[in-house]
């Protein structure tokens, strides 16, 4: 209804019968979020919201699934019943996205595919802006084979949630590089949801049942860490630099470098939040009719504590810290 109203206004003013000026177009967004699970994902949403503004020629429509994707599902679908000019997804999990996408691209909505994957054929979506899941794996795989120089390593990992992108990318990162290592052990896997609560949990059980086994946790975001945290806390378990475990996370935020800072964390992987800018400038390129890539990774790096050196991630300094974005 709005495009043809706009259609109507030029037609009108083309013949002379009107001749006000009439304002250039909003343009509008809908913007399905997978929740508000860490202080990454927080960071991600204030990004986009501080991005998509007014002032930037945009009306951005928000909807918080709370890692639910059947809600997320129908926040895309009502978006397309308000005939949105462009539909923005970081999807909960990579699978279950085929009809929804097919019921946007029938409408004629672009749909931008964020943050992480779908896996469905490429050609139910418009583009795609992401970080590369695998490759954080592989540098945080990279940095322990480093870190132990052949030493053996007893592994546990708190994964995020199951299905995810997130989840399966890094994990499918690590295990490249520990297929390589014999003298690695993954004595177990469990998912943490993402969640500093589901972190600490997690990590209880695996003190139960590993205690005095293992020398490596690996976490798959900053919050799984800090809960994984007051679980070694609890149970009189060093880590970090000079301690009994090494400690790796995955997210980079303000907090999980701040330990990292102060050798709490070993190693910490970024994911770069700040994506909303890239989202619009394809969303602009998209406007003039330019051309545009299917895919766009926006670059991250990764971070090791303060007395560490490594060739795979960047010594962490005060000043790195404070001047960080997030």
């Amino acid at each position: 209804m709005k495009k043809m109203l706009a259609v109507l206004v030029a037609l009108i003013m083309a013949l002379g019968l009107c001749s006000f000026a009439v304002a250039e177009d909003v343009i509008t967004v809908g913007f399905a979020q997978v929740g508000h699970e860490s202080d990454w994902r927080a960071a991600n949403t204030n990004d986009y919201q501080s991005t998509f503004t007014a002032e930037n020629g945009f009306e951005l429509s928000f909807v918080d699934a709370d890692n639910d994707h059947a809600v997320q599902l129908e926040a895309v679908r009502t978006f397309i019943q308000q005939e949105m000019d462009y539909i923005v997804v970081c999807p909960v999990q990579e699978a279950g996205w085929e009809t929804v996408l097919g019921e946007a691209q029938e409408a004629g909505i672009p749909v931008i595919i964020a943050d992480r994957s779908v896996s469905a054929d490429p050609s139910l979506y418009t583009s795609q802006v992401c970080t590369n899941m695998v490759l954080e794996g592989e540098a945080a795989g990279n940095w322990l084979a480093e870190n132990l120089a052949g030493t053996e390593a007893n592994i546990l990992v708190i994964e995020g949630s199951v299905g995810a992108s997130a989840t399966l990318g890094r994990t499918e990162g690590f295990n490249n590089i520990a297929k390589d290592h014999a003298e690695w052990k993954v004595l177990d896997v469990q998912s943490g949801d993402f969640t500093q609560a589901g972190g600490q949990e997690v990590m209880e059980s695996f003190i139960k049942t590993y205690n005095g086994q293992f020398n490596v946790v690996v976490c798959q975001n900053d919050n799984e860490a800090y809960g994984a945290m007051d679980a070694m806390d609890a149970a009189g378990i060093t880590y970090g630099v000079g301690g009994d475990v090494i400690l790796i996370s995955y997210d980079a935020t303000h907090d999980g470098l701040k330990y990292t800072l102060d050798g709490k964390i070993n190693c910490n992987v970024e994911c770069n939040p700040m994506q909303a800018t890239t989202v619009m400038e394809l969303i602009k390129k998209i406007q003039a009719g330019e051309a545009y890539d299917a895919m766009t990774v926006v670059p991250d790096q990764a971070f090791c504590a303060p007395g560490i050196t490594s060739a795979y991630a960047t010594t962490l300094t005060e000043e790195i810290w404070a001047a960080r974005p997030y």
